[in-house]
């Protein structure tokens, strides 16, 4: 069942691709460049990819550079989005709890911000990334992040309900599987991928999310060099709900565009019931092997 041809009145979103640094104000003026030109071309929704706000050298770094929700730059994203007049997707604050000073971690924070400034949705990331990939160095998220404690429940936006995870998350289809059952027909993974990892699992498992769960798949992504120790494969894309990549950016910076036909979603799912025919009253009994 390929993608039907897209009427204009459907909703467009904005996929934004950026390279943060570890200089917070340049990262500002390059994400604003981009959410301002997908307001100008129409889309009601811009996705800006895990870390927009910096990635920075060490944890120490992070730490200290990390900011609580109600400090300067999100006051900066709100006026962006109150300016442009569309929601954003702010797929990865370093975000300072209340006890940031004892425990010396913070939260890896996805917010949603809609069109008049207002924080209507936060996730914090609950799979944190502790890997160690050969040919692309060791990733320990654990030693500066704090796990969030829960799932959010999609929220409704202009493109449709969204459902919020972050990079490391699409790795468990458990979470994808879950958004879908509470009703997201968008699932979001803004992501900073590696060099190794990307080519190798980035569109696969944007695509399998996608088609197990029936859902449009948003994936705004890092790319290109950071600093000395960092690269990121970029490749942002769009999913329709059949698995077919419907926009995509390149290696540099830059935004791709896609219309959300939720009509042809609920067709689909009417077509092919999975959600229906799911059986989780066995999918937890089977037995633990012997010793």
């Amino acid at each position: 069942m390929s993608s039907p041809s897209v009427a204009p009145h459907l909703p467009l979103v904005a996929v934004c691709q950026v390279t943060s640094t570890p200089d917070k104000q340049q990262n500002l003026q390059a994400c604003a460049r981009l959410v301002r030109e997908a307001a100008r071309l129409g889309a009601c929704l811009a996705f800006l990819p895990e870390a927009f706000d910096f990635i920075a050298r060490n944890p120490e770094d992070t730490l200290g550079l990390s900011e609580p929700l109600d400090g300067h730059l999100l006051g900066e994203y709100s006026q962006l989005a109150r300016e442009c007049g569309l929601w954003l997707s702010l797929g990865g604050f370093h975000e300072r709890g209340p006890d940031w000073e004892q425990s010396r971690k913070i939260f890896n924070c996805h917010v949603l911000l809609d069109s008049q400034g207002s924080v209507v949705a936060t996730y914090r990331k609950t799979h944190l990334c502790d890997v160690e990939v050969p040919g692309q160095g060791p990733m320990r998220e654990s030693s500066s992040t704090i796990p969030g404690p829960r799932l959010e429940t999609p929220v409704s936006t202009p493109a449709g309900k969204l459902g919020l995870a972050v990079c490391y998350d699409m790795r468990f289809p458990e979470l994808s599987l879950a958004l879908a059952q509470a009703g997201a027909e968008i699932l979001t993974y803004p992501s900073a991928f590696g060099s190794v990892t990307g080519p190798a699992h980035w569109e696969v498992l944007l695509r399998a999310r996608a088609i197990e769960t029936q859902c449009y798949v948003v994936a705004a992504a890092q790319c290109g060099r950071h600093h000395e120790n960092r690269m990121s494969y970029g490749h942002s894309m769009v999913v329709d709900p059949w698995g077919t990549v419907v926009a995509q950016c390149s290696e540099g910076p830059g935004i791709c565009l896609a219309h959300i036909n939720l009509g042809y979603l609920h067709q689909l799912r009417r077509h092919l019931p999975v959600i229906q025919h799911r059986r989780p009253d066995l999918y937890s009994n089977l037995a633990q092997p012997s010793a």
